[in-house]
């Protein structure tokens, strides 16, 4: 199985371990999703990130966050740019997501952070996916 778009298939399996209520998400690891995964979990997405190997392959663990009632503290998330259309903006294009209520996350020539941040640093970039 070729995998063309490692960040959606990530968001994918979140998405779906969310919906199972499962705590814990084991995703194929990479530079570039051990970033995203360090964004969620400093803007409180999920509880915790470890990075795990059964020898042939290295894993990053998610710890999901639910509230008390065992709702998922993501609401949502939406993969921006793809592999077949790239999405760019410059620090001041870049969109809310519902107001400021969730983020988007952009890669950017400083790293992967939140628009907010990207907005702070004045620099553009991609935006890979939105959170809510």
């Amino acid at each position: 199985m070729s995998m063309t778009d490692p960040v959606a298939d990530m968001l994918t399996r979140i998405r779906n371990a969310l919906r199972a209520a499962h705590e814990i998400v084991n995703i194929p690891s990479s530079t570039l999703k051990i970033n995203l995964a360090n964004v969620l979990k400093a803007e409180g997405y999920i509880k915790n990130l470890r990075i795990i190997s059964d020898g042939q392959h290295r894993y990053i663990r998610l710890f999901l966050k639910f509230d008390k009632n065992g709702v998922p503290v993501i609401e949502g998330l939406k993969r921006i740019s793809k592999p077949s259309c790239r999405v760019y903006a410059g620090y001041d294009k870049i969109p809310e997501v519902l107001n400021g209520y969730g983020v988007n996350i952009v890669s950017t020539s400083k790293g992967i952070m939140t628009d907010r941040e990207a907005r702070k640093q004045k620099v553009g970039g991609e935006i890979l996916c939105a959170v809510w």
